[in-house]
């Protein structure tokens, strides 16, 4: 039994080397993720000693200039190499997080802020950038369905840990959540640099080659297919707000289900997201998986709306059964949703151009979703049941629409990287 247990952690870890070094990575930095994000709050309020209207200020300022130097930060890996600038804007990253102790104002709260968002961009074109390469075709997409599971385990550790620190209720303590944060992002940083450089089945050119090559193919904004897709996809990711904005709040204020509940919610969402992620992306390789995948996540979207708008009209246990089937139903949406993501990221980014095409997938996830928890908590609080089918409509026109749009995507892509060719 005691054998029996490692062998079972390792296969849950990946089935190659190179996976379970990546998932191990993925926690590492999940876990950093996961402190601060938790304590963040009180650790902005308490210590900083900034109110709710600036850290949101703060916020809002670096999400906007973020979202204008998405693409360009993009571009540096393809520039420089991806694992470079993963490398190096991961260890960037673990040294601000040291920033936040000599934080003391709104301006210098800002500065960091928007540092911290752009260098984090930055890294993450790089990592997705990267896996693409580092993986043949066949396994990018259930390779990262293992590294999306390890990232839950991160999140949930870091939770763990600053919800300790919280606890305390002690301003020294809370102090300690950025050195924390700093501590597993420097190991994360360590294991990034560590990583191979591509993997067995990357092309080998040379830099004047990769150069005219990157030159003679057309910028990823002008994919126009592959732009709307990425807003497409931002929509159909809305499925996040459901499950951590508008279903919490629904249970609160329009059922008799006890608050209690959302524990158990949550709880259900990260074992289900550990657990099933990886047979979710089983098997999608090609375009057409990867909007089957999508098509499966908008009807489980579909079917949450549904079941979730009827609670507000049923009492006692039927209704604490039907959230917890709606929360369900949305985890599972997330799944296939991912997985689609995922695929369609992969087979549709010109290889020559990954960190850029990872620019503008972050542009369009944006504007496909910066707006739901506005519109969606207002649709559903207000409108009551119609709100709720004008949700699931929204979701059912970006399923239909992602369709023509990747299919955009791939005749571009095919016409761009023929003419490169030639």
């Amino acid at each position: 039994m005691s054998r029996y247990l490692p062998e079972r952690l390792v296969r849950l870890a990946g089935p190659t080397s190179l996976v379970r070094r990546l998932s191990v990575q993925s926690v590492l930095s999940a876990f950093g993720d996961g402190v601060f994000l938790t304590g963040s709050a009180v650790f902005f309020t308490q210590v900083v000693g900034l109110s709710a209207a600036q850290v949101g200020l703060g916020l809002t300022i670096a999400g906007l200039i973020t979202f204008v130097f998405a693409v360009p930060l993009g571009k540096l890996s393809d520039r420089f190499g991806a694992k470079r600038i993963w490398a190096l804007a991961s260890l960037v990253e673990a040294l601000l997080y040291v920033g936040w102790l000599a934080v003391g104002g709104l301006a210098p709260f800002i500065a960091l802020m928007v540092v911290l968002q752009l260098v984090s961009t930055a890294s993450r074109a790089a990592r997705n950038a990267y896996r693409f390469d580092v993986f043949p075709r066949e396994e990018r997409v259930t390779s990262t369905a293992y590294f999306r599971a390890a990232r839950n385990v991160g999140y949930t550790l870091g939770a763990l840990l600053a919800g300790i620190a919280l606890a305390t209720n002690s301003d020294s303590v809370i102090r300690a959540v950025p050195l924390a944060t700093s501590v597993l992002l420097l190991l994360n940083a360590t294991l990034v640099s560590r990583l191979p450089s591509s993997g067995p089945h990357a092309e080998t050119e040379s830099p004047l080659e990769e150069l005219a090559e990157t030159h003679g193919r057309s910028s990823a904004l002008r994919n126009r297919g592959f732009v709307l897709m990425s807003i497409c996809g931002g929509v159909l990711s809305t499925h996040q707000v459901l499950l951590n904005v508008v279903i919490p709040l629904w249970l609160v204020e329009e059922t008799d289900a006890p608050r209690v509940l959302l524990a158990w919610l949550f709880g259900t969402n990260t074992i289900m997201a550990v657990l099933l992620q990886v047979a979710a992306a089983r098997g999608v390789v090609t375009v057409s998986d990867s909007l089957r995948a999508q098509r499966r996540g908008a009807a489980f979207f579909v079917l949450s709306c549904g079941i979730v708008a009827v609670t507000h009209d049923t009492i006692g246990w039927v209704t604490i059964v039907l959230v917890w089937v709606g929360h369900v139903t949305v985890t599972g949406a997330e799944l296939f949703n991912s997985a689609g993501e995922w695929g369609l990221q992969a087979e549709l980014s010109d290889p020559a151009r990954r960190g850029e095409y990872q620019g503008v997938t972050q542009l369009g996830f944006t504007i496909g979703s910066v707006w739901a928890p506005a519109a969606y908590t207002y649709l559903a609080m207000e409108w009551g049941g119609p709100g709720w089918l004008v949700i699931a409509s929204i979701v059912v026109l970006a399923a239909i629409v992602i369709h023509p749009a990747a299919h955009a995507a791939e005749r571009h892509l095919a016409r761009t990287t023929s003419a490169a060719g030639t």
